[in-house]
């Protein structure tokens, strides 16, 4: 009698265990369609992180080498690729309407040869789309900045390809390293150029 009751109770929590871990996956399943992604190229990817980090409704960034060519780039050879940000964002907290205003804030849309003192094709800004709509919101914006300053803007449009992680040492830099990385980005300009862009806009 004791041992059938024993069996009886761990069948039971055996199966109480099961139905947790099933909603649990439900949960994390439902979490993971709710959310999308978009990935911005803006120069150094440590200030593009740090700029989206502070986007409520953001739920996850990770700086990364996108639209190449060249197999698993690397920090040191990522010929072709941009350096970028993947953005996961929870689209009833924050649209990509507004994830596009924050990127065209935190960028100079008028340098063609990279951005503040980072020069070359790595850290020229591109704005990666996924769908027509998302192709339509940036044309339309780059647009109205252009007409507003009556200046061409250099950020390309691009579909979104491919995309690799950067070490691991470069994500969250800005706040694994903040006295590093408020030293770099002061000194390569980028505060005060968007300043000078965009105002109280800037971060």
């Amino acid at each position: 009698m004791i041992a059938r009751w024993i069996c009886a109770t761990l069948t039971g929590a055996f199966l109480a265990l099961c139905v947790f871990a099933m909603n649990c996956q439900t949960a994390e399943a439902e979490d993971a369609a709710a959310t999308k992604t978009a990935i911005f190229a803006g120069g150094c990817f440590w200030c593009v992180e740090d700029a989206f980090d502070k986007v409520e409704g953001v739920t996850e960034t990770v700086s990364g080498y996108a639209g190449g060519d060249l197999p698993n780039p690397t920090y040191g050879n990522h010929e072709g690729h941009v350096e970028a940000l993947k953005v996961t964002y929870d689209p009833s907290k924050v649209s990509y309407a507004e994830l596009l205003d924050n990127f065209w804030h935190n960028i100079d849309p008028f340098d063609a040869t990279g951005q503040f003192c980072d020069k070359g094709p790595a850290y020229r800004t591109v704005v990666f789309v996924s769908d027509d709509t998302e192709k339509a919101l940036a044309e339309q914006t780059k647009q109205d900045i252009a007409k507003r300053f009556s200046k061409d803007v250099a950020t390309d449009i691009r579909p979104t390809s491919t995309f690799t992680a950067a070490e691991e040492y470069h994500q969250d830099y800005h706040t694994k390293n903040p006295v590093s990385y408020k030293y770099y980005k002061w000194n390569c300009g980028r505060a005060q150029r968007l300043s000078e862009i965009w105002g109280d806009k800037s971060s």
